[in-house]
């Protein structure tokens, strides 16, 4: 009974094996242990302390990289330098696993330019994070007969953020309320045209042609003379 408790206690770094929590240098309490140095050569099974000695000599730490397996497997290596890189590792792992949310603008149907531009800014924040944006515009008393307006207004908000979005619903009417729902949309601006070989400059469309570029067919102008020197 006592021995099963004991074999319980060594396995328990497993959960940390891959965490933030590993034990290093002196923390490590089991000797003997297999060295894999900072070369990732193996260097054999040998004394904890020792290990760590070899660790100090190379200005580095003894890290116990396989706590489950008997002897653990220990590495010399910058501890601070690779917990720094799994951090990075996770932070990118979440922000790629992001969702998208659903973020909602309020606009009116008499908004005035200014804060049409501020609305605008904000769901193109929004949509350059990732997320879908709602417009949502409300209708009051006598504007219910002027839906048009705000139509025009829903069509003016789409085409400006065009370049960042597509429209997921077109506007609709539901009750007193049009709503819009756009998702981000990344577009890839197209490449330049390369010009044709042979021709390293081309003229403006309005420039004035020259008297040497004369229409096909035509007889080139004749070579300006000079006198022969002596």
């Amino acid at each position: 009974m006592e021995d099963s408790t004991i074999g319980r206690g060594r396995f328990q770094p497993i959960k940390r094996e891959t965490g933030k929590r590993l034990r290093i240098n002196h923390q490590i309490n089991i000797s003997p242990v297999r060295l894999v140095d900072d070369n990732d050569e193996q260097v054999g099974i040998i004394d904890v302390h020792e290990a760590i000695k070899r660790a100090k000599e190379a200005g580095q730490d003894l890290v116990e990289v396989a706590p489950q397996a008997r002897p653990p497997v220990c590495r010399i290596m910058d501890y601070g330098k690779w917990k720094y890189q799994q951090k990075k590792k996770e932070q990118k792992a979440r922000s790629h696993s992001k969702q998208s949310e659903l973020k909602e603008v309020r606009v009116r149907p008499k908004i005035d330019d200014h804060d049409l531009d501020i609305k605008v800014e904000k769901a193109r924040e929004f949509l350059g994070e990732g997320d879908k944006v709602q417009f949502t515009m409300l209708f009051k008393g006598r504007e219910m007969a002027h839906r048009e307006i705000g139509l025009q207004l829903m069509r003016e908000i789409r085409d400006g953020l065009a370049d960042v979005s597509k429209i997921d619903s077109e506007p609709r009417m539901m009750g007193k309320r049009m709503t819009m729902v756009l998702s981000p949309e990344r577009k890839s601006k197209p490449a330049a045209p390369k010009p044709a070989p042979g021709t390293p400059g081309t003229a403006p469309a309005n420039a004035p042609v020259s008297a040497t570029a004369a229409a096909p067919g035509a007889a080139p102008a004749a070579a300006p003379t000079t006198a022969p020197t002596a």
